[in-house]
């Protein structure tokens, strides 16, 4: 049976490649379950959460990182926000129909693939580039091929069915002073890995993954890092923003609707504020007409 929600980083003992698998259900599920996303946008945020957790263990600081993908398409945005932590969330627009495809082109239409990278310590950084029209994985290789120069593919798969919703993902990347010789063993390690079939990387343990395509090579697997959904909202950051908004329009609202309600689209919280509530935050006691 699948062990979900974990991240495994393995290193080949014969050749200069790394690894990483991760296989995702509650993370996947809290994220999708904050709207209600057609099925062809629960498939992308699944392959971009995915995504997301691969590259974020391949950070080699504390820090954050989002992965955001925009466009001009009826998906107008998706992106999923991550930390070294394996800490992540994610939220989708999306205007009108969504076509039933898989196909970037027909989801985002032509935009582009954008990952900030924000240690806790140093300089943001931020690489951009355009959206490859077949997929998601094709786009990240070419994001690693330009900013990195390291040969890497990235397998990303998703099941929406509803008993079974989960996302996975493998990602091969040579380590970095390569050489002719090191190609051929990336090209020999490709071949194998993309064997792999979605319904074995979806539902199998990592282990039985791991072991039916490498089985004739020397792997080594480290222990595996969990993987969570964390929301960063809270009421605190609603009365900030509260308070941003200023005190005057805050009771206008207030006037107006009878309440104030905020939701955040990352994990579907309602926060809800009344007069007592804007008293308190303004240190007031107003006159409402």
């Amino acid at each position: 049976m699948t062990k979900t929600d974990l991240l495994h980083r393995y290193l080949f003992d014969n050749y200069q490649v790394r690894g990483e698998l991760v296989q995702l259900q509650d993370s996947y599920r809290h994220i999708i379950g904050g709207q209600t996303y057609p099925a062809p946008v629960q498939r992308l945020l699944g392959e971009l959460l995915t995504a997301t957790s691969l590259l974020t263990a391949t950070l080699k600081f504390e820090g954050h990182i989002t992965v955001q993908l925009q466009g001009d398409g009826p998906v107008r945005l998706a992106v999923i926000n991550g930390d070294h932590q394996q800490q992540l969330r994610g939220v989708a627009r999306w205007e009108g129909q969504v076509p039933d495809s898989d196909r970037l082109a027909d989801l985002i239409g032509k935009g582009y693939l954008a990952i900030t990278i924000t240690p806790d310590e140093g300089e943001r950084y931020q690489g951009i580039v355009e959206l490859s029209d077949d997929s998601l994985s094709k786009s990240l290789e070419n994001y690693f091929a330009q900013s990195e120069q390291l040969a890497t593919r990235i397998w990303l798969f998703t099941d929406v069915h509803h008993d079974r919703q989960c996302a996975a993902g493998l990602l091969l990347q040579a380590l970095p002073a390569g050489n002719a010789e090191q190609e051929g063993d990336f090209s020999h390690l490709e071949t194998l890995t993309h064997t792999i079939k979605a319904e074995e990387l979806l539902h199998l343990d990592a282990h039985e993954v791991l072991y039916r395509l490498y089985n004739q090579e020397a792997v080594r697997v480290f222990d595996p890092q969990p993987v969570v959904f964390k929301c960063t909202c809270s009421r605190e950051k609603c009365e900030q923003a509260l308070l941003q908004v200023g005190k005057v329009e805050a009771y206008d609202i207030l006037k107006e609707h009878g309440k104030i309600a905020m939701h955040c689209d990352y994990c579907g919280h309602h926060y809800r504020f009344d007069g007592a509530d804007l008293q308190t935050l303004f240190n007031d006691t107003p006159t409402l007409h």
